[in-house]
C-alpha cells in the first residue's frame, strides 16, 4: 500500500482507497524509479497537498471524504499548485464520464480495470510533458526559470552560477510558492533527512544564493520569516 506519510515530497501522491489497487500502481511506479505517497480519502489527500509537494496527482473520483472530483476543482483553484498534472483513474469509465473529468481540469483518464503498463506510461507522458516547461515565476522584476533535469536556473535569460545545495533550497522554496519553510524542513528536503548538518547552515546557504539573485535585483524574493523559517514569494514589477 502506498505508504500516508505526508510531510515527505515525492514524484507521485497517489489517492485510491482500494488498497490492492494502490499497491500494484505504487509497485509498478517504483520499479520505474518514481517516488511514491499515498492516502485513501479526500480529506487526506487536500492535507498532503498543501503540506508536500508532487510532480504528479493519481486520482480516483470516488473516495471518503471529498470525492475526486471535489479534489480536482480545489486543486485546479490553488494558485501555487494549479498546473499539478493529474491521471484520474477510476471504474466510471463511460465517454460522458471521461468527457466530465477532462472538462473540469484532469489531464488524462484512465478506466478501471486497466493494463499496469499503460498506466506508467501515461504517467511518463505526464510527466515529461510537465517537465518540458520550467518553473517560472510570473509577474517578476526579473523571470526565474527552474530547470529541473539540467539544475540550471535562468535569470533574464541568463544561466544563474549556483551551487548544486543552493539550487535545491531555491527549488524547495519555490515549489511553495508564498508558504513558510521552516529550516527544519529545508534541512530534510535539501540536504536529507539522516544529515547531521547544523541549522545554521541553512542560513548560510540562504545567504549565498541571496547574494546570487542580488545581481539581478531579486534577493528580496527570499524573505527571513522571523522565529519560522524562510518564504519565497514573486517580486511585483515596480510600478505596478
Amino acid at each position: 500500500m502506498a505508504s500516508e506519510e505526508p510531510l515527505t515530497d515525492s514524484d507521485v501522491l497517489i489517492v485510491e482507497d482500494d488498497v490492492a489497487i494502490a499497491r500494484l500502481i505504487e509497485m509498478y511506479l517504483r520499479k520505474e524509479g518514481l517516488t511514491v505517497a499515498g492516502c485513501t480519502n479526500g480529506d487526506e489527500a487536500i492535507r498532503m497537498l498543501q503540506d508536500s509537494s508532487f510532480r504528479l496527482l493519481i486520482l480516483d473520483r470516488m473516495l471518503p471524504g471529498r470525492r475526486g472530483m471535489d479534489i480536482l476543482r480545489w486543486l485546479r483553484k490553488q494558485e501555487s499548485i494549479s498546473t499539478l498534472p493529474v491521471l484520474m483513474v477510476t471504474a466510471l469509465g463511460s465517454t460522458e464520464e471521461k468527457v466530465r473529468g477532462l472538462k473540469e481540469g484532469a489531464d488524462d483518464y484512465l478506466p478501471k480495470p486497466f493494463e499496469p503498463v499503460e498506466l506508467v506510461a501515461r504517467v511518463q507522458a505526464l510527466l515529461r510533458r510537465s517537465n518540458s516547461s520550467t518553473t517560472r515565476s510570473g509577474q517578476t522584476e526579473g523571470a526565474i526559470e527552474l530547470d529541473k533535469d539540467a539544475m540550471e536556473v535562468i535569470v533574464n535569460g541568463k544561466v544563474l552560477d549556483l551551487r548544486p545545495l543552493e539550487f535545491k533550497l531555491l527549488q524547495a522554496l519555490m515549489e511553495k510558492q508564498g508558504k513558510v519553510r521552516s529550516r527544519e524542513y529545508l534541512l530534510d528536503r535539501v540536504w536529507g533527512m539522516n544529515s547531521f548538518v547544523e541549522m545554521r547552515t541553512v542560513d548560510v546557504t540562504v545567504k549565498r544564493l541571496r547574494k546570487a539573485l542580488e545581481v539581478h535585483g531579486l534577493s528580496e524574493s527570499i524573505k527571513t520569516i522571523r522565529g519560522a523559517g524562510y518564504r519565497y514569494s514573486v517580486l511585483e514589477k515596480k510600478g505596478s
